[in-house]
This record gives C-alpha cells, structure tokens and sequence, in this order.
C-alpha cells in the first residue's frame, strides 16, 4: 500500500451528494496494490497514527496526529501506482482490482480509527474534488513494501 500523506491547515473532498471537510490534520491519498493483504492495511495506518509530522514549541516533528487531536481525510488514489516509465500513458496494472483495493481501503480506514484518529473519507472510486491546504508544506510518501 501507499500513502501520501499531508499535514493540512484544513481538507476537504466533495462528490455528487457528497462534501466533507476536516481542520487541522492529515489528508491521505492512498493506493492500494496488487498483493496487498491486510497486514499492509494495519501497517500503514499504525505508521500514519503514529507519524510524528507535527511541530512542537521549538518547531521541530515531535507530535502525531492522535497528540494533537487532528482529524484524517482518506482519499482512495490508485493513481498511486500509475507506472510511467514507458510512454506517456500510466499503466496501471499495479494497482489492486477494485474489490479487493475497496476491502483494504476500508480495513485501513477502521484501523486508523480504532487507533482513535477521527476519520473522514471519500467515496471510493468516484470522481471528487480535493481540497488540501497543506501546512509547511508537509508531505511524507510510505510503501509498505518499503517497510
């Protein structure tokens, strides 16, 4: 799996039917692979929890998002694995098919939660607008097969 993940002065993400919004906290954009598993889903949103991206007095990365009380928007984004390398139209058959990429969507979704992370989300695999005011700017990209 992989992440994108911003530290945000505010986030948003609206749809047909559809408008959330977050203060303070972190916008996810993330991609689920082929070969992803849950432990990947557990991994991710552990680390997310856990990402020590705020500052403290001095202005240094020393608190997480669960320290600060800041909320997550979580964007599913299989562009994620879009390769590149060849021609100019991404290929994406890295990207995991939609039912399983929805299934570790969600599992992360529910992990970060039950770390206690307020989360707010997307709808998967509709098209939406992004807000993201990123706050620095902060932006840190994790793979779980980097791990």
């Amino acid at each position: 799996m992989r992440a994108v993940i911003q530290r945000v002065a505010r986030g948003g993400v609206t749809a047909p039917g559809l408008e959330r919004r977050i203060g303070p906290g972190l916008v996810v954009l993330l991609g689920v692979g082929a070969g992803d598993a849950e432990a990947d889903a557990l991994l991710l949103a552990e680390k997310t929890a856990n990402l020590r991206i705020f500052s403290n007095a001095e202005g240094k990365f020393d608190h997480s998002v669960l320290e600060t009380g800041g909320e997550a928007l979580v964007v599913s984004q299989f562009t994620l694995y879009g390769d590149a390398s060849k021609g100019r139209r991404p290929d994406f058959t890295s990207a995991a098919r939609p039912e399983e990429a929805n299934e570790l969507y969600q599992r992360y979704v529910s992990a970060l939660a039950d770390l206690g992370v307020p989360v707010k989300t997307g709808v998967f695999a509709a098209d939406m607008e992004v807000e993201i005011v990123n706050d620095g700017p902060v932006t840190i990209l994790l793979d779980t097969k980097k791990q």
